[in-house]
């Protein structure tokens, strides 16, 4: 029998942005953050490939993750 706290996943970030997020969200922010490759040399690029993927895998728009940065960066 699996407990209440194996059911979570914990989240990567705990910010006020992140979690003002929908739950929907949420997963996706925490599936680019997972995703993506920190060791990249050419780092827009891959963030932006990052976003896509993640975006694509959740049947969501790229702005979901794009608003969240931007939000979280005061943009």
């Amino acid at each position: 029998m699996m407990k209440v706290n194996q059911l979570l996943i914990p989240n990567v970030v705990d910010t006020t942005t992140f979690n003002d997020l929908p739950p929907r969200h949420k997963e996706v922010v925490n599936d680019f953050f997972s995703q993506l490759d920190y060791d990249s040399v050419d780092v827009v690029k891959e963030v932006e490939s990052t976003i896509d993927k993640v975006a694509l895998k959740h049947n969501v728009q790229t702005n979901v993750v794009y608003d969240y940065i931007d939000k979280e960066l005061g943009v």
